[in-house]
């Protein structure tokens, strides 16, 4: 390849492999996650070099296992080598127990331990220096999520001149909880070091205008629509909202092979003349798990008609089983789930079926193609996937997807799910039963639309937008990403709250 010609640099904290030690031996694993769902494809098709901690240690032979990784993956690997002390501040620590919650509006989970901002300081640095060391001056470094907020500022404290671009994957939080971050002007003079930032939505980039407008009330923001420009100095920093999104082609041809098709008619055997619910997340606070069987406890004891004749299918795959909040949230949809189905089970049904584990991929897509309704209910996410992969494989148009309205898909989506505020049991329950009795056209219309629009806004649309607003000279070319926000319908003599959901 051509020294000058520019190459794209990933940079995550993870690589899209991770090396795992079964014995005296190392192994290298393919990573999972949304990142790797996104980029991954991209990179292989694109070429280029992936940047990241590969999940071991000091000590691993972590160099020689790469060369074969990268060989598999179709793009070069270079890992950052962290300390057991530096995972446990850096990642574990400042990570996971500040910015994770924090911009998830859950400030009360947050602990500010002062070692965690030295360790994430470092470790942006190391990060930083495998940069420096394999990247070209030509080369465009893309770094992502909220892991690595401080490395083009690390970048440039080494002398290092590279064009670089920053995405969020996470929300960004509004300015009174940011405010409570006890490092908020390093987070956010940090991030006006990279070239390009990127944000889910409308509403997580009007969320980080609004704290640079308030706690740096000397930048000034130039320009309207999608990608706009705040001049820091004598530089240029542009700001616009990039919505992730799905390799829709690969999930609808998945979901469309016979070895999935044999899958879903094997599973839909378990679920004779019944409705499917179905529910996908990683074990986490955020995803309101325990909120989702409230809710559908709820619509059980409301709705008669709901019983014998729906399931509730909830996987809920394992993450961070070490740290004693996820084996208490564990514990308590345990809990929950013994609760419902000891209460309504009738000979015969079952009403919840629980997996708690990774399904496979073919296992994934069938439950996504047998599902008749998808429960997607974050109390807040930057996205959320899970939606998008479950319309793209409902091939029949057949299903009726369900969708929290703190979901960042739902600037997308809004129109043809039915939305519901996860608080909210009753109105979570009312949909449940709105989706149940929804007759097969209105079915067919709403998924029809909801799959041509991921469809025209898949993972290379999200790729091509964000890197050309990261070179584009002129970003009038860029229009605002749909934005969305609930409206209420109050009148005289009623209260707002436990209602019908949108579309009812």
């Amino acid at each position: 390849m051509n020294q000058d010609q520019p190459r794209l640099v990933a940079v995550s904290n993870r690589l899209p492999v991770s090396l795992v030690r079964e014995g005296d031996q190392w192994t290298v694993r393919p990573g999972s996650g949304g990142l790797v769902t996104a980029l991954a494809p991209v990179l292989r098709n694109r070429g280029g070099l992936w940047i990241g901690w590969c999940g071991a240690t000091e000590g691993a032979e972590i160099e020689a296992l790469m060369g074969p990784a990268s060989r598999e993956a179709g793009y070069s690997l270079h890992p950052v080598t962290l300390t057991a002390d530096e995972v446990r501040d850096f990642y574990y620590g400042f990570s996971n127990e500040i910015i994770w919650p924090l911009f998830h509006d859950l400030q009360v989970r947050c602990n500010f331990q002062p070692r965690y901002w030295h360790a994430y300081q470092e470790a942006n640095r190391k990060f930083a220096a495998v940069a420096a060391d394999f990247s070209r001056p030509s080369d465009f470094i893309w770094v992502h999520d909220y892991h690595l907020m401080q490395m083009a500022r690390a970048l440039k404290a080494m002398g290092i001149q590279r064009r670089t671009g920053f995405f969020l994957h996470i929300p960004f939080p509004p300015l009174d909880i940011f405010l409570k971050l006890p490092w908020r002007a390093e987070i956010l003079s940090g991030l006006l070091e990279y070239d390009l930032i990127g944000f889910q939505t409308q509403r997580d980039r009007r969320n980080f205008l609004s704290c640079v407008h308030h706690l740096m009330p000397q930048l000034r923001v130039r320009g309207r629509g999608g990608v706009v420009r705040l001049a820091v100095g004598e530089r240029e920093v542009r700001v616009g909202a990039f919505p992730i999104s799905i390799d829709f082609d690969e999930f609808a041809r998945g979901a469309g092979s016979q070895e999935v098709a044999d899958c879903a008619w094997f599973l839909h055997e378990r679920f004779p003349e019944r409705q499917v619910i179905l529910g996908v997340d990683r074990l986490d606070y955020t995803k309101g798990i325990p909120e989702r069987l409230f809710a559908f406890r709820n619509a059980l004891e409301r709705f008669p008609d709901l019983h014998e004749r729906v399931n509730l299918v909830l996987v809920v795959v394992p993450s961070r089983e070490e740290a004693p909040e996820y084996r208490a949230l564990k514990a308590e949809i345990d809990r929950l789930v013994g609760e419902v189905n000891g209460r309504f089970t009738r000979s015969g049904w079952v009403p919840i079926h629980y997996y708690y584990r990774s399904l496979s991929r073919t296992e994934l897509l069938a439950y996504y193609r047998l599902s008749e309704i998808a429960l997607v209910t974050p109390l807040k996410d930057g996205m959320n996937l899970v939606c998008k992969e479950y319309c793209a494989c409902k091939l029949e148009e057949d299903g009726v997807l369900i969708l929290s309205e703190f979901a960042g898909a739902v600037s997308q989506l809004h129109r043809d799910a039915l939305l519901v505020n996860p608080y909210d049991m009753e109105g979570v329950a009312n949909a449940i039963h709105q989706a149940f009795r929804m007759d097969t056209d209105e079915r067919r219309q709403r998924m029809h639309r909801l799959r041509a629009a991921i469809r025209r806004r898949d993972i290379y649309w999200w790729v091509n937008t964000f890197l050309r607003a990261a070179l584009a000279k002129d970003l009038a070319d860029f229009p605002p990403v749909e934005d969305y926000m609930p409206q209420m319908d109050i009148t005289p003599g009623t209260e707002e709250g436990g209602g019908a959901p949108s579309g009812e």
